[in-house]
């Protein structure tokens, strides 16, 4: 899930694609894509669920369960 966000982010920063555009690929919404664009622009991949560790290597977290 978070290598998901991640690309959607990457997709949007990096390759210019519209957020609409980026929903409809990853199947969220346009608030979602936002919302995970807010969350890298403040504090990177460890805000998107992925943190780096010691050796430039990429350890992905689990995403955090909903309650409902």
């Amino acid at each position: 899930m978070a290598e998901q966000r991640y690309q959607a982010v990457l997709a949007v920063v990096s390759d210019g694609e519209t957020v609409t555009d980026v929903a409809s690929r990853f199947g969220v919404s346009r608030q979602t894509v936002h919302a995970w664009l807010a969350k890298y622009e403040a504090g990177g991949l460890e805000n998107l669920g992925m943190a780096r560790t010691g050796r430039g290597r990429v350890r992905i977290r689990p995403a955090a369960r909903s309650r409902r």
